[in-house]
């Protein structure tokens, strides 16, 4: 990735630390993964959110997910 990457939450402007993966069933194929980018202060947030409507799949460490692309 090119620059930084920025908190998916509104608003916020700091560094993202999570990968939040999500899956809206009723839209996306099954084997679709979107992502949302947390920091440390809207990582449980943004995956309660996403939990809450059945939409969760995963969080991941950025740090754990860098070498893989």
């Amino acid at each position: 990735m090119n620059g930084p990457i920025i908190c998916s939450a509104k608003g916020c402007t700091s560094s993202g630390a999570y990968a939040v993966i999500w899956n809206n069933p009723k839209i996306h194929d099954p084997e679709r993964e979107k992502t949302w980018i947390a920091c440390e202060e809207h990582r449980e947030w943004l995956a309660h959110f996403l939990d809450k409507r059945g939409f969760l799949r995963r969080v991941d460490n950025l740090a754990d997910t860098a070498g893989n692309e």
